[in-house]
């Protein structure tokens, strides 16, 4: 089961990561200026990530693969790393929809 960890940034912003079951990151938010909207982009990810057309995948400019993760709204509430290949790139998603769900929070901002 994955987690989402809620940390204050050094610029004052709050973030979540959400990490698989083996505590590798799969999904990484925007910064946020409250704690409030961090704790809306989780319950965002967890509602459109079990929406296929939300994921962007996407290839950089130094050619690794990651993905994007957008609201309905079409803003992006968090994006993946960089990985080797498209098909590794695509277990990211599969996993953030299999792990986003049900994961529990983890606020370490208090």
């Amino acid at each position: 089961m994955g987690t989402f960890v809620i940390k204050k940034r050094n610029n004052g912003e709050f973030q979540f990561d959400l990490k698989a079951g083996n505590g590798q990151t799969i999904l990484t938010s925007e910064g946020y200026t409250t704690k409030s909207g961090c704790e809306n982009g989780i319950e965002s990810v967890r509602t459109n990530s079990q929406d296929e057309s939300r994921f962007e995948r996407k290839i950089s400019a130094n050619m690794k693969y990651y993905f994007s993760l957008k609201a309905s709204n079409g803003q992006i509430i968090g994006t993946s790393e960089m990985y080797e290949s498209s098909s590794s790139r695509d277990k990211g998603v599969d996993s953030v929809q299999s792990n986003a769900k049900g994961a529990k929070v983890d606020d370490q901002t208090v």
